[in-house]
């Protein structure tokens, strides 16, 4: 569990000035877009959209507490969510394709995403989760801010699926307090094929990780799972908490990939976890 007594470092640089001045650097960045691996390069200030589907007005899809996250974040209250519209990754199977790559959502000003945190606060939530940050970290830094002034004080869950510009990363530090990446594939052409050309999601992926990390075993093998598990292994402590998804469902455009068609048979979910075992991995979320 999140230890309650200590302070989230976004609150000393709110103090001090610094939150809010990375946010407006985040937020000229847009000029130019690069939020994202897919660096377009598309000016978000002008109502320009990005390959993500996003231009600079921020879109959110819903916010509520939510007890379907691992259970160190969801506490007694629920993990406060702000599920946020639009996606860089663009997945052919992604379980929320009407929000990410459909645009369901609602336009909100940066004021009302921090009067978001502050109702998910209130209501008992130990955290704020936002669910696909990737191309609103601007837009997430700056409510922060707002957010901190008007009492905010509950740790910040950046929910992304792991394919990020390390370069955005960096300047997330000491604002973020746990990061929550997915690991989906080991191989570049699995993710070229099935993420809309992402060929670069494994190489990216491993800079990015950092503290809590999940990965979603699907049909085949599509995910590498044993490089995956054998990466963590071997680059992070044996303690690393690793949540081994089950949930694998064949949604969206999934079925029209014979390889990733069909759910996961229990045999191949038993597979990766005693190989996780054998890894020497201590802290896994196994689920049913």
């Amino acid at each position: 569990m999140i230890d309650p007594i200590v302070e989230p470092s976004y609150l000393e640089l709110h103090r001090t000035g610094e939150l809010q001045k990375r946010g407006e650097a985040l937020w000229r960045s847009m000029e130019s877009c690069e939020l994202c691996p897919r660096m377009c390069g598309v000016n978000k200030l002008k109502g320009e959209k990005g390959y993500c589907g996003a231009d600079s007005q921020l879109m959110i899809s819903s916010f509520h507490q939510h007890y379907g996250e691992e259970e160190p974040l969801v506490g007694r209250g629920g993990s406060g969510t702000i599920f946020l519209t639009h996606c860089s990754l663009r997945c052919v199977f992604c379980s929320n394709w009407e929000i990410s790559q459909g645009g369901r959502g609602s336009k909100r000003t940066l004021e009302e995403m921090a009067d978001m945190m502050l109702v998910l606060q209130d209501s008992g939530c130990p955290n704020i989760n936002f669910v696909t940050p990737t191309h609103y970290s601007p837009h997430i830094v700056l409510a922060v801010d707002i957010a901190a002034r008007k009492g905010l004080h509950i740790p910040l869950v950046y929910n992304t699926c792991g394919w990020e510009h390390v370069e955005i990363i960096k300047e997330l530090e000491g604002i973020m307090d746990i990061y929550l990446p997915d690991f989906k594939y080991a191989d570049g052409e699995m993710a070229d094929r099935y993420s809309s050309g992402a060929l670069t999601y494994p190489e990216l992926t491993k800079k990015a990780l950092l503290e809590m990390i999940r990965h979603l075993v699907m049909p085949n093998n599509v995910s590498g799972s044993k490089e995956v598990i054998s990466w963590i292994a071997g680059n992070l402590p044996k303690d690393t908490y690793v949540n081994i998804m089950s949930q694998y469902r064949p949604l969206y455009k999934a079925r029209d990939y014979p390889k990733i068609a069909r759910r996961i048979s229990s045999e191949e979910y038993t597979m990766v976890v005693e190989w996780a075992r054998q890894e020497g991995l201590t802290n896994l979320n196994i689920q049913g």
